[in-house]
């Protein structure tokens, strides 16, 4: 039996790859020595903020090979997220809407990468067992990845030649910006290597760091997770520290600050998969509606998104705080006095900010008023 042409798998891979709906794949090894101090020092410095499983799995997010005994390859897909018609500054510039960074505002996209790459590690297996039929190679053998172990894939897309780190910590490609989902298949497979992008191409431009609204981005490359406005509103399931709270505007799940500012995404192509297009519920959806769901409301509405997995007392959290940074008017202040009286006491804690904040806004305003009327009367009395 021949040897297999390994070259002419890699090419097959990645053309089915493209047939189920991934922008780019690419294949590299699993060595990431490099980046274990990395990661030590960042975690050593608390970056991570609650997020424990962070440092629970320690130096075996930069070894793949430990997830899947075997592995010597890792096939990393990159999937093209941003809707059509995103309407990013429309929405951040009204406060009376509620901001989801564009990335949830259709399916989850662990659902959705994940099935396909197990469909495409179904091809790859099948193919293999055509290979080596007759042999005691068990070659093959496959485990797929999306955002949900303890994997540094970002470093391992930019081995793989999908784009390279930048200095907002995302991975960026010079054809399609930074809007897109990587997912990852390790294999057991001695495949050839793709190259890495030669050198970020971030260049001295700091754009995304000097935009970012909490200053998350504490050096080039680094990101405090516990100042990061998606830190706080997805994974931090305690309180908003309130430093951070008029900063976030009307966030209410993720920010898209960073990518927004980064001259690459003038690159970024609208996404045409069906699963990623904007809930209607959930597109520039007015803060006030979104108050009013119940819990019920809530589940219905974010059934397979990823924004159920925060809850319905984090949503109302982050509600709480977006309402306090909107205008001060009368039906914003009722609704908000009413969900104190059964708020449990970390939503209330918040409520009773965003009023606070609120009253002061108003007195600030009326206060603004009664001078500009004294002004008025003057003029008037000074003309006569």
């Amino acid at each position: 039996m021949s040897a297999p042409d390994f070259h002419q798998l890699a090419h097959d891979i990645k053309l089915w790859a493209r047939e189920l709906g991934f922008d780019q794949a690419g294949i590299t090894d699993t060595d990431l020595r490099i980046e274990e101090p990395r990661l030590q020092a960042w975690l050593d410095a608390g970056y991570h903020g609650s997020m424990d499983y962070m440092a629970r799995h320690g130096m075996m997010r930069a070894r793949a090979h430990e997830l899947l005994p075997g592995t010597v390859r890792v096939l990393s897909v990159r999937m093209n997220y941003l809707p059509f018609e995103a309407g990013f500054a429309a929405t951040l510039r009204d406060p009376t809407l509620g901001y989801i960074s564009r990335y949830a505002l259709g399916r989850d996209y662990h659902k959705v990468l994940r099935n396909r790459l197990k469909q495409l590690g179904d091809r790859i297996e099948a193919r293999c067992a055509e290979l080596f039929q007759g042999t005691e190679e068990t070659l093959g053998e496959w485990r797929p990845f999306v955002d949900s172990a303890p994997i540094l894939e970002r470093p391992l897309a930019a081995k793989a030649g999908i784009g390279w780190v930048g200095k907002h910590s995302l991975l960026l490609n010079e054809s399609a910006g930074s809007f897109f989902f990587l997912g990852e298949l390790l294999l057991n497979l001695p495949l050839p290597l793709d190259q890495p992008v030669e050198k970020e191409q971030c260049g001295k431009c700091i754009a995304c760091i000097n935009i970012c609204p909490t200053g998350a981005i504490v050096a080039p490359y680094v990101v405090d997770g516990r100042r990061c406005i998606s830190y706080l509103t997805i994974e931090n399931d305690g309180p908003i520290p309130e430093e951070f709270r008029p900063l976030m505007g009307n966030r209410i799940y993720g920010c898209d600050d960073c990518q927004l500012i980064c001259p690459w995404n003038r690159y970024a192509d609208a996404s045409p998969e069906p699963d990623f297009s904007p809930r209607p519920s959930l597109h520039r959806p007015p803060l006030l509606a979104l108050w009013c769901w119940s819990e019920s409301d809530f589940l219905k509405q974010t059934e397979g998104s990823p924004i159920r997995r925060i809850g319905y007392q984090r949503w109302r959290r982050n509600l709480a705080v977006a309402l306090g940074n909107g205008p001060a008017i009368p039906e914003v202040i009722a609704a908000l006095q009413l969900g104190l009286t059964t708020a449990d006491p970390m939503v209330a804690e918040h409520i009773e900010w965003a009023l606070a904040t609120l009253a002061r806004r108003q007195d600030e305003e009326n206060k603004k008023t009664r001078l500009l009327i004294r002004c008025i009367e003057k003029g008037l009395s000074d003309h006569a």
